[in-house]
């Protein structure tokens, strides 16, 4: 096993997805035993996680840990394999996946089910981190869909078939494009190996249509706007576990792709697109902020403050500088963090008053202390505040931002400000003020479940915010490795887009 961790960690998920499927999950002892099955498996998926990253040597730019074997008429391989980049998310992943199985303790409906697609869906995501092969990273990235769309369409709110459709349907229409690019780089290159890729210079031509191409399936993925439209809906009717994953994992894979894929190997079109990039995050931050001040269901406003904070790492990513691209990778990490801890602070309360909607709420800090101040906590570090990982990831981007094109970055800080706005207005609204509503004088505080969920949160949202190091001294040796290789793009976009006072 320690020589396949990455096949590994594909397998433990889907054993526990076996192990559900030999457990009867009619009596309430089963659907128990079915509980504890998918815990342990995720669990021990995060514990073989930390070994592979133990092994890991977080000094060099290299792929590390790579399995290879032979798969479709040795012409595509099966290879996996983990850099700088991606080590982290896998990390991320493998943590995640156990909180999510916990805050799904009270499920119902198809517990079986439930599991196992969560099961199939960690599968999947680490798949997506750790290939390098671009046939097989479609495979994952595609295959993803599944099991979302089947635990928003089966367990998500009262519009969760228009939901699911809608996610499934933007999502998939945008890989499609992603599929004939990557026929059109075998054709071209000879090979779907993703290093031998990122040593291959595809004409100046066909890096325009193929950046084109995989920016179609990235862009909807993050989501960037103006292709965001089915993040609230699918957020707003997924169960409390879903929209974690959703906004902590999937989001991200849009960010990886740009910096996996479009960046290194087509670095003049990402040069000359960059000025179309950073037009579109600075709407994104600006505009998604502004309707986020108007939403009256919380898991919306949250919604739209991701894709304000997605906008953040695409303008980071296409600085092309130090600063901006190790921030935008540092704001997908914390931003997985603090948005997944806030989606469960959304379902604490949910799971107690079944609505969403701000209005219904107030005063809870009265009732409530402990979650008042949890909540605080995730609140602050969605702003910005220094001392939380939130601060980090947007104060790099931000200078990168800057040494790339003035304007752009202060256009960009208005949305910190804005974002002010919008989470300490839906905080006051929530936690403070008299606690008038009749239902919510019987609420009760976070229960021992809830605080084993959020409080390792909570930590690593203040360790990570004074300690960022450890995740930056990851990305540091790929960033310089990626900005060395795209040297001549680099230089192409400071002087396109560079601002002179």
């Amino acid at each position: 096993m320690l020589d396949h961790l990455l096949s590994g960690l594909l397998l433990l998920p889907i054993i526990g997805c076996v192990l559900i499927l030999l457990t009867n999950g009619d009596s309430e002892s089963g659907l128990k035993n079915i509980r504890w099955t998918a815990l342990f498996a995720t669990v021990a998926t995060f514990v073989l996680s930390l070994v592979a990253w133990n092994r890991f040597d977080a000094s060099s730019a290299a792929f590390q840990l790579v399995e290879q074997g032979a798969w479709l008429s040795e012409t595509i391989v099966f290879k996996l394999g983990v850099d700088g980049f991606s080590m982290p998310f896998i990390m991320l992943t493998t943590f995640l996946m156990p909180f999510c199985i916990v805050a799904s303790w009270g499920v119902e409906k198809r517990v079986k089910e439930y599991m196992i697609a969560f099961l199939v869906l960690e599968t999947l995501m680490i798949g997506v981190f750790a290939a390098l092969d671009l046939v097989l990273f479609s495979l994952f990235f595609e295959a993803g869909l599944i099991p979302m769309f089947l635990i928003i369409g089966i367990w998500g709110g009262k519009r969760r078939i228009y939901a699911s459709f809608k996610f499934f349907l933007y999502t998939l229409l945008g890989s499609l494009l992603m599929l004939v690019a990557i026929m059109a780089m075998y054709w071209t290159a000879g090979t779907t190996d993703i290093p031998t890729l990122l040593a291959y210079k595809f004409p100046a031509g066909m890096q325009t249509w193929l950046w084109l191409a995989f920016f179609a399936s990235f862009a909807v993925k993050m989501p960037m706007w103006p292709v965001h439209t089915w993040l609230p809906d699918a957020h707003v009717e997924a169960p409390t576990a879903g929209s974690v994953i959703l906004a902590a994992i999937l989001l991200k894979m849009g960010g990886y792709g740009f910096i996996r894929f479009s960046i290194p190997m087509f670095p003049d079109a990402s040069a000359y697109f960059a000025p179309f990039m950073f037009a579109l995050s600075v709407v994104a931050i600006v505009y998604t902020s502004l309707v986020a001040l108007m939403q009256e269901d919380i898991k919306k406003l949250i919604a739209y403050s991701s894709v304000a904070h997605m906008g953040f790492v695409t303008m980071g990513l296409f600085t092309l500088t130090p600063q901006g691209i190790q921030g935008a990778m540092y704001q997908m990490v914390s931003h997985g963090i603090v948005s997944g801890a806030l989606f469960l602070c959304v379902g604490v309360i949910y799971d107690r008053m079944h609505t969403r909607e701000i209005k219904a709420y107030g005063g809870l800090v009265h009732r409530m202390p402990i979650y008042a101040t949890v909540f605080m906590v995730f609140t602050m570090a969605n702003v910005g505040l220094p001392g939380t990982s939130g601060f980090v990831g947007e104060f790099l981007t931000l200078l990168g931002a800057f040494r790339a094109n003035t304007w752009v970055a202060m256009i960009a800080t208005t949305g910190v400000i804005l974002s002010a706005c919008y989470a300490l207005w839906l905080y006051a609204r929530v936690v403070f003020g008299k606690l008038e509503k009749p239902e919510l004088k019987g609420i009760a505080d976070l229960n021992a479940r809830e605080m084993a969920l959020l409080l390792p949160l909570v930590a690593l949202t203040i360790w990570y915010g004074v300690q960022p190091n450890g995740i930056l001294d990851v990305f540091a040796p790929s960033t310089e490795a990626l900005l060395k290789s795209a040297q001549t793009a680099v230089s192409t976009v400071v002087k396109t887009v560079a601002f002179a006072p």
